[in-house]
């Protein structure tokens, strides 16, 4: 089997305290390799969004451990975290988070830039990944002029930027059409099968068929898990 790129041990998050404490995530072990695909479905509330900022490590796991390509993430300081991040986790964020002061080529670019690639070197790679999603010829337009959709791939297009081995996407077609929706997902399946591993969360059923796995929370904890045995390359 390939190498394990993200493993989540017997993780709890638990917000507040007293009796205003809330379990988002109770006891959930997790382990993507190297070109796996797994989705993740459930209802509102468990704790889906919660699972994605443990992985990326926007959040801290109140207990249990959280390994990215090897670093266990709740040892780390807040530059090393950081690091991490900027090298080895891709994130498409469900609100986006694009900055609306930059363009969509220096939105795309950021990550690489503040990692110390050079300007040059950064929009190299920032336009092919714009590219990638049919908006290259937008790389000059700022968020506010473009529709959510393009924003949406843009986001996507920053995430997928400097070869980064995981990929945590919520909700990443939300905004999209069907179309570019499913031509988003055939890009996350090739990523997939060139060794990225990749987490998604979704409602929709139909956007779980491209993944390998597909993990089903209720309530913080692993409800169910189902394994699809169909050729990832019949996907596409």
């Amino acid at each position: 089997m390939s190498e394990p790129i993200l493993v989540l041990d017997d993780v709890t998050r638990i917000h507040g305290s007293g009796e205003n404490a809330v379990a988002a995530l109770k006891g959930v072990s997790l382990t993507l390799h190297s070109g796996e695909f797994v989705a993740v479905m459930g209802p509102s509330g468990s704790g889906k969004s919660t699972l994605l900022n443990l992985a990326g490590g926007l959040d801290r796991a109140t207990s249990g451990s959280v390994t990215v390509e090897g670093a266990a993430l709740q040892t780390l300081s807040r530059a090393a975290l950081a690091q991490v991040r900027r090298r080895h986790v891709g994130y498409v964020f469900q609100d986006l988070n694009l900055i609306p002061s930059l363009t969509a080529a220096e939105n795309a670019a950021l990550p690489l830039e503040l990692d110390g690639r050079s300007p040059r070197a950064a929009r190299a790679e920032a336009m092919a990944s714009l590219a990638a999603l049919d908006m290259d010829r937008l790389a000059d337009r700022f968020p506010d002029d473009m529709s959510g959709g393009q924003q949406q791939r843009v986001a996507i297009a920053r995430a997928l930027v400097g070869g980064r081995r995981l990929l945590l996407a919520d909700e990443p077609t939300g905004a999209l059409d069907s179309e570019t929706g499913d031509a988003v997902l055939r890009l996350l399946r090739q990523r997939c099968d060139e060794g990225t591993a990749v987490l998604l969360v979704t409602h929709e059923a139909r956007h779980s068929g491209w993944a390998d796995r597909v993990v089903f929370l209720r309530d913080g904890r692993v409800s169910d898990t189902a394994v699809y045995t169909l050729d990832p390359a019949a996907k596409l």
